[in-house]
């Protein structure tokens, strides 16, 4: 397995899913076959394991570092591997550092822990510093802020400050409601150390390609990789109307993706593979349950409207 010491978080990097067995257990072969499919999209930068479309709430600290070595043996030669720091304490948030580096992880996107909600880092964001230094101390892999929308948000004076307290922080994965997200993107790229923003707004992403954004980290890249490479390039070279007709077909998968409840967003996505003969099976660890067959023929009636299907998969809709 290659690390990408140079590598700098940008462009489109899709969040891979975990496959599990009806037992709950890692299926390791579906894992490979899902890993080799998104790491062979044309036009990505990297693989995000361990985050949320991989269900990390529910994977052990041996588990997650599973996952990170069956990625890196899978298509770890071929694209840097982000991992992500999911935890609630900083000393286990640098432990799971170290063990991805150790693993040769080239990147760490690093959640906010959730003991800053209730108003916490808002009032105190020495707390966001503290957690953030913490895991530098433990490696020297570049960081990925992962930004909330909601309580546990960074203001942006803390999102500056951490970018010029913490050198080895390069990106923000940004879920901020739109005026905020613009002022990140407006501010954050141009400091003298420019910190690139990666949309996760896959819910109205190219509004926030447009915006300007230098990048996007998405689940949902988990099955329309190729769409939003297109997309990206598109926005890019400023063809807003090649752009528009992407957005248009993207908008079929984000209405159900992002539907209520909006904890099963990972959920569908993985019907989403099964429907597109990319999965064997839909499987997720509780508390999360499996969908309903009304919400699963809602799914693929969306992967109809946007012209995805098991014989015209989104690699070849897109290329």
């Amino acid at each position: 397995m290659a690390r990408f010491k140079d590598y700098v978080p940008h462009g489109v990097i899709p969040a891979a899913l975990l496959a599990f067995d009806e037992d709950f257990a890692i299926n390791e072969a579906e894992t490979r076959r899902h890993l080799s499919y998104v790491a062979g999209t044309n036009g990505i930068t990297a693989v995000t394991v361990n985050g949320h479309s991989s269900e990390v709430h529910a994977c052990s600290f041996d588990e997650q570092a599973r996952l990170l070595d069956i990625a890196g043996d899978e298509i770890g030669d071929r694209v840097p591997l982000i991992n992500g720091i999911y935890a609630d304490g900083s000393l286990e948030a640098a432990r799971l550092a170290r063990m991805a580096e150790a693993g040769g992880a080239s990147t760490l996107l690093c959640f906010p822990p959730q003991s800053m909600r209730m108003g916490g880092v808002r009032h105190r964001p020495e707390m966001a510093l503290t957690h953030f230094k913490t895991i530098a101390d433990a490696t020297d892999l570049p960081l990925i802020v992962f930004q909330y929308g909601d309580e546990l948000a960074y203001s942006l004076d803390t999102l500056v400050d951490l970018a010029e307290e913490v050198p080895t922080i390069r990106a923000v994965k940004d879920w901020s409601p739109a005026q905020d997200h613009e002022r990140h993107i407006r501010v954050l790229q141009t400091l003298p150390r420019p910190i690139n923003v990666l949309s996760t707004n896959s819910a109205w992403l190219m509004s926030s390609l447009v915006m300007g954004a230098n990048g996007l980290l998405s689940g949902a890249g988990s099955v329309i990789a190729d769409l939003q490479v297109a997309l990206f390039n598109a926005v890019q070279v400023n063809d807003l109307s090649v752009a528009k007709a992407l957005a248009d077909r993207i908008w079929h998968t984000s209405q159900v993706f992002y539907s209520d409840p909006f904890g099963d967003m990972h959920n569908r996505m993985k019907e989403a593979l099964v429907l597109l003969g990319r999965q064997d099976r839909a499987v997720v660890r509780p508390p999360l349950v499996k969908l309903t067959a009304t919400e699963v023929a809602r799914i693929a009636e969306a992967m109809d409207a946007a012209g995805l299907t098991a014989e015209d998969p989104a690699r070849a809709a897109a290329e």
